[in-house]
């Protein structure tokens, strides 16, 4: 490992733990079978605290005032959790996790010691036979770093020796090499283009206002201090591959509209007026070159290392595009490809990137967490795509089912998080609690991509 024992915490690290900002991860192990007969503090100690300095490590400040990471002695005592509940009327115990989730998701980790807890469910539910949960402060680093500390942690379920393997998101689109004059018209017009939608993005996102107050998004000040209820949605990789490859789109594209698809449904089926609302989708990227997977914990520490441990993220926004008479699930989806493909195009978040890192520099740290509030706040939900190992892992021999995430801590009523896993994709839903119905928008998700199944693949 190169950490210094006392290292600064990054920039964006000090805006995630900032009075105006202060983002959790929840990272859901479910298992196949028990785990009663788990050694947890051992598990831990010799397992998850070595995969990295920051988690024996509390935020402090050194002489100068200066924010650090300085090195604990850590007291599992104060980290591990596991809640006992009241005998329940079946052999399911959803409903008190779920509680349990909600309630934990709410509780600030306290500053004194090392940001992360672990909470360790040994009840059934209907999704498994028993659950971990990382929590994970987002100051520790963003969900490809924290994803990948867990996926160390773990072994392929069939041979421990193999490592695990990732699915590709390369395009399957083929480039002609042959004709050098027209690739180097297109090269041209790409450029050009490419200046045109970087000033088009850029000066958007100075300039541009709230979205409209809709049945997702209530607008309120203090949202992110509202509770929130979870729920998830699992749907086939393969189906979509299928499907993604009849539009000529990517995966993430055909993920993005069709879920946006349901929550538009949603949201008209709510309130009329509001499926021609102003509606913006904040889409978080992962700036490495994640193509191959995770990189294991050591080589992301290291100072020249090309997918580097941190917060390595940045975000565009998408228009939610409008639901009218003609409207249909594959246009929609086409237009969130064309949309995206523009953005992908545009070298404005690198602007952005540069613009808020100027606020830091001028104004200081918590000015530009205030500023990134403000920019979260205004957008009607918040939308995160990791990808996870192909095959079953385990974790001290016992096989996990499955796996997702989420957070909490966002000025948002709305935040979707997708991972893949063993060949499916989990679609999480974190939704403010009293506001937003969760189970209609559930079930308007699955309903979209029922439809655009049945549309393209019978």
């Amino acid at each position: 490992m190169e950490f210094e024992q006392e290292e600064p915490v990054s920039p964006t690290g000090l805006y995630m733990s900032s009075s105006a900002l202060s983002l959790t991860t929840l990272g859901f192990l479910e298992f196949q079978v028990p785990i009663d007969d788990f050694q947890v503090f051992d598990l831990i100690k010799d397992l998850f605290l070595p995969i990295n300095p920051r988690f024996s490590s509390k935020m402090a400040e050194d002489d100068t005032g200066l924010k650090i990471w300085k090195r604990v002695e850590v007291d599992l005592q104060d980290h591990v959790k596991i809640p006992e509940f009241p005998q329940a009327d079946s052999e399911v115990y959803d409903e008190y996790v779920d509680e349990y989730v909600r309630d934990i998701s709410m509780q600030a980790l306290p500053r004194t010691r090392p940001l992360w807890e672990i909470h360790v469910i040994k009840y059934k539910t209907s999704n498994a036979a028993a659950t971990i949960i990382f929590k994970l402060h987002q100051a520790l680093g963003d969900g490809y770093s924290l994803i990948g500390a867990l996926l160390s942690t773990l072994k392929r379920a069939d041979n421990p020796c193999l490592p695990l393997t990732f699915p590709s998101r390369q395009s399957t689109s083929k480039v002609n090499r042959n004709n050098n004059l027209n690739n180097l018209l297109k090269r041209v017009t790409k450029g050009f283009s490419g200046i045109v939608d970087t000033v088009r993005d850029f000066g958007s996102f100075l300039l541009r206002g709230e979205d409209d107050i809709t049945p997702i998004r209530s607008g309120d000040q203090g949202v992110q201090f509202q509770q929130l209820e979870y729920c998830t949605l699992t749907f086939s990789l393969d189906q979509i591959k299928q499907v993604k490859d009849m539009l000529k789109v990517t995966v993430n594209d055909l993920i993005m509209g069709t879920i946006l698809y349901g929550i538009r449904v949603y949201m008209k089926g709510e309130k009329h007026e509001s499926a021609k609302a102003a509606s913006t989708a904040m889409l978080l990227f992962n700036t490495r070159d994640a193509e191959g997977g995770y990189n294991s914990v050591s080589e992301m520490v290291k100072r020249d290392s090309a997918m580097p441990w941190g917060n390595q993220i940045t975000a565009t926004h998408v228009h939610v595009p409008q639901l009218t008479t003609n409207s249909n699930i594959q246009n929609f989806v086409l237009k969130i490809h064309e949309e995206t493909q523009s953005k992908k195009n545009s070298s404005a978040i690198y602007l952005t990137a540069l613009f808020i890192d100027g606020v830091r520099k001028f104004k200081g740290s918590e000015a530009a967490a205030r500023f990134i509030h403000s920019d979260i706040r205004k957008s009607s939900l918040v939308v995160s795509n990791l990808i996870g190992p192909m095959e079953q892992m385990a974790l001290a021999d016992h096989p996990i089912k499955g796996l997702y995430f989420t957070f909490s801590g966002a000025p948002l009523s709305l935040a979707i998080n997708v991972i893949s896993y063993m060949g499916n994709l989990r679609v999480a839903i974190a939704s403010e609690k009293g506001f937003i119905d969760q189970p209609k928008l559930k079930s308007c998700i699955q309903e979209s991509f029922d439809t655009i199944f049945e549309s393209l693949l019978q």
